[in-house]
């Protein structure tokens, strides 16, 4: 769970309110107030008085009803994940090593391998037991456990996680449990106050305050190759043990997932990071109904418009997602979008940087058809564009279906193959259809140890091996894939992912 050395996972205890410097100032300015009566009577308000009114409502910190609606629905989350053993002499327990260099010494295993324990927070979003968390939570967790706000515990069910944007999905068999009511991320404001609810340091049911920061921070803490990070950031507090908590507005609507915070320590220093509602929504959908999130893909290089790129690109604007380069076969290449234009736009939805257009992009699948302004020439020009997925067709993407470019479906491999070939990790395909592997003459049966180096022990595995293989510029778009087969053949294959 550390995703970087400078930000790390959320959570604190303690809710601490700064308001003496919004009272002084009421005070003070309430001293010359025009009375009710003059208002009754129609006189007319000053300006400046209709300004203070106006703002005196927006400075309203009775947290109290908003806690009360949100406390219930935020739940702890326990995990248990088994824990790595180091081998004997620093050698891979790898068969294919074990080809070249012949057998190793290795120290007899424990049978059961030793846990590891960890702790977090969920958001009960459906009153029959779903609960929105952090992929980071519970990846990799072979037991989770939930305690609700009144004590009760749970054994809850992966769903589906989405490393991209660091959203897990889990359910309980409960029934008629408190949800917290989606709202509305898209009109938070720079200075409004949230709430953030969780369970730091395993002090359940934990409520923090403080306001909107920023929006749309990209602070790199997702490690994946096709990450969305478009966090709000927050100076409410929040500790380890508040990852996966809710970010509530003063109406308790849930507006975001606590996920990391700005820290030299792992504790609290200031800042905390949510993944806006706006992105939890879609991909707790995808989640429930396919296991897996649908990502919809313009096909576009993207970056920021700084003052040195503007005056390089002769651009007049230092607002949208300068497009560096258009990829063949996209569906940006096929809606028109041109090296050197600036997307300011999508479906009426401003966008100032390339975050934000990532993150109105994350909010649509595979198929979908949207419509993104583009500035050419100092001009604006619509262009209606039908989004495709990351292998270049207009299908959504099943976990559970063969329906990849690879063209196959995998399973755990069995405790007899483990013990067999003394394997630690590996994943077997269990059919293939027509895609790249059945090229490359891959048969059902084998079983899948590395790809370009890398252990494969899950499908999310193979999905970021591919994800990095895609996206590795202009280097060779090839998988390397060492494995063996049931018959004991260690075999190896080449799988060029080039169209």
């Amino acid at each position: 769970m550390n995703l970087s050395k400078r930000m790390k996972t959320l959570g604190f205890f303690g809710l601490v309110v700064a308001i003496s410097l919004a009272t002084n100032l009421a005070t003070n300015l309430l001293k010359n107030k025009p009375n009710d009566n003059m208002l009754a009577q129609g006189t007319t308000i000053p300006a400046a008085y209709a300004k203070f009114a106006t703002a005196s409502n927006a400075m309203e910190t009775d947290f109290t009803v908003a806690a009360e609606l949100s406390v219930h629905a935020v739940v702890h989350v326990m995990t248990k994940t088994p824990m790595k053993i180091q081998q004997f002499g620093g050698y891979p327990n790898d068969p294919i090593f074990e080809y070249f260099f012949g057998p190793q010494q290795r120290p007899q295993q424990p049978k059961q391998a030793p846990m590891e324990e960890g702790v977090g927070s969920g958001v009960i979003i459906s009153n029959d037991g779903y609960i929105v968390t952090n992929n980071h939570v519970v990846d990799g967790s072979s037991d989770i456990e939930v305690t609700l706000n009144d004590k009760r515990s749970f054994k809850a069910k992966l769903i589906g996680k989405d490393p991209n944007t660091d959203i897990a999905l889990i359910k309980i068999d409960a029934k008629d449990l408190p949800v917290i009511v989606f709202g509305n991320s898209d009109s938070l404001k720079v200075g409004q106050w949230v709430l953030a609810v969780g369970n730091p340091f395993n002090l359940t049911s934990t409520v923090t305050a403080g306001i909107v920061s920023a929006k749309a921070r990209n602070i790199n803490i997702i490690n994946s190759q096709m990450k969305i990070e478009s966090f709000i950031q927050t100076d409410a507090a929040v500790n380890p043990g508040n990852s996966g908590g809710a970010l509530v507005n003063t109406h308790g609507e849930l507006v975001g997932i606590n996920t990391a915070i700005a820290s030299q320590t792992g504790n609290y220093a200031g800042y905390s990071f949510a993944i806006p509602v706006s992105i939890v929504k879609k991909v707790v959908a995808d989640l429930r109904q396919y296991g897996y999130a649908q990502r919809a893909f313009l096909g576009v290089q993207i970056s920021d418009i700084d003052s040195q790129l503007a005056k390089d690109k002769k651009l007049k604007t230092l607002e949208g997602a300068y497009v560096g380069k258009v990829n063949d076969e996209s569906a940006a290449k096929t809606a028109g979008v041109k090296e050197g234009d600036i997307i300011n736009n999508v479906n009426g939805v401003d966008v100032k940087s390339a975050t934000e257009l990532q993150e109105q992009i994350g909010r649509y699948r595979p198929g979908d058809k949207i419509t993104i302004t583009v500035v050419r020439n100092d001009k604006e020009e619509k262009l209606n564009v039908e989004l495709k997925n990351q292998q270049g067709n207009y299908s959504v993407v099943s976990s559970e279906s063969d329906s990849d470019v690879l063209g196959a479906t995998y399973k755990e491999i069995s405790d007899k193959t483990r013990q067999q070939f003394g394997l630690d990790y590996g994943l077997e395909i269990k059919s293939v259809t027509k895609g790249k592997f059945a090229d490359a003459g891959i048969k059902p049966g084998f079983i899948i140890l590395k790809i370009n180096n890398q252990p494969i022990r899950t499908i999310d595995d193979i999905k970021s091996a591919f994800d990095a293989a895609i996206n590795n510029g202009e280097q060779e778009k090839v998988f390397y894939i060492a494995g063996i087969y049931p018959n004991g053949k260690i075999t190896y294959y080449a799988v060029n992912l080039a169209n």
